[in-house]
């Protein structure tokens, strides 16, 4: 477990605005995935920010999610399903195509 993790998981009490590397670290998902999870609708940040800005997230959104097992669950399998799909496009692309 990283310091800056092991830091934030022992506060007293957590900040309200979550930026995504917290939100992460809470959840127990990577930074790289929460895109993906507000992509999909499954978690939605303060505000409407740029698609370029820094995202920020509701301290007790994601403390709800944390305690919901079926939340957890839904994102737990779509990030599955993307990551293997990701997978696929990327070995389909590098094979050779059959000439014949």
């Amino acid at each position: 477990m990283n310091q800056e993790r092991k830091e934030l998981l022992n506060l007293v009490r957590l900040p309200a605005r979550l930026n995504v590397v917290e939100t992460a670290a809470l959840l127990g998902f990577r930074s790289h995935d929460i895109p993906i999870l507000v992509a999909r609708g499954l978690l939605k940040p303060l505000g409407r920010p740029a698609p370029n800005c820094e995202k920020y997230f509701a301290r007790t959104k994601v403390v709800e999610a944390e305690n919901n097992e079926e939340w957890l669950s839904r994102a737990t399998a779509l990030l599955s399903q993307h990551w293997r799909s990701k997978n696929a496009r990327k070995t389909k692309s590098k094979t050779p195509a059959n000439l014949t």
